[in-house]
């Protein structure tokens, strides 16, 4: 399975891109940066989106990724997600207000934009991928996902603060490869990530003791302006273990 980070971060600067990953170059799991990280020829190759959530940082592409490839090279953009991230795009994002509502452009009939329902643990296939979505604590409804290709996996936590299913997925994983997880605020944050529901290098350790077995710890999801402090506080806790998710790296699991 080949995973490229087009973008890792909880926010957006001049050399942070917010949360978008490639599969395979085929599917897109969350769109912050979609647009901006990839060449309208490789946009086109991309045939379906898969979202944690609703906030910006991990939709903002979105429209403009529904705008380059719209009518070039497919009938319509597959985007899967919950019912409340569903809801949410629908009402505030493709309204006609915010911008066009791909969902019934040219017509209802042929859309730009389908949209397909993820269900709590119910696994789905996407491009050839299988993606168990996993609820965690977030704001709003959130999936982490299980993401296997043959005999690989990797657990992807999306946003989350301290949360209880995910590891329990991941002790029950056999072929876990990596767990990538959220670690968004430093610790002197720690209020701020607790009433937003996010780790800070604090609760990733404690975090950490819900896991059974040794394997990768790859964090992101880092806020661009806390990201030097969140380094140090983790090599300050000595795990080998744990690493950061590169932006614009190819991983191959």
């Amino acid at each position: 399975m080949k995973i490229e980070t087009l973008g890792v971060f909880g926010g957006e600067s001049l050399d942070c891109r917010m949360t978008c990953l490639l599969v395979n170059d085929r599917v897109a799991l969350d769109a912050g940066s979609l647009s901006q990280a990839l060449s309208i020829e490789r946009q086109q190759a991309v045939e379906s989106i898969v979202l944690s959530h609703s906030h910006m940082d991990h939709t903002t592409s979105l429209p403009f990724f529904v705008e380059n490839v719209f009518g070039r090279v497919r009938e319509a953009v597959d985007v899967h997600a919950s019912a409340a991230t569903i809801y949410a795009l629908r009402k505030h994002l493709f309204n006609n207000d915010t911008w066009p509502d791909f969902t019934r452009l040219p017509n209802h009939l042929l859309p730009a934009v389908r949209f397909h329902e993820l269900v709590d643990e119910r696994p789905v296939t996407v491009g050839g991928v299988r993606f168990t979505p996993i609820p965690v604590d977030h704001l709003v409804p959130t999936h982490g996902f299980l993401i296997e290709d043959g005999e690989s996996a990797v657990l992807w936590s999306s946003d989350t603060g301290p949360t209880r299913r995910l590891w329990e997925i991941a002790n029950a994983t056999p072929h876990l490869k990596a767990i990538c997880l959220d670690t968004s605020f430093d610790n002197g944050l720690q209020r701020v990530a607790d009433v937003s529901l996010h780790l800070t290098p604090r609760t990733l350790e404690s975090e950490l003791r819900k896991l059974e077995r040794r394997v990768p710890i790859l964090l992101h999801h880092l806020k661009p302006p806390c990201r030097t402090r969140i380094r140090e506080e983790i090599r300050a806790l000595g795990n080998p273990d744990i690493d950061f998710l590169e932006q614009g790296r190819g991983y191959e699991f």
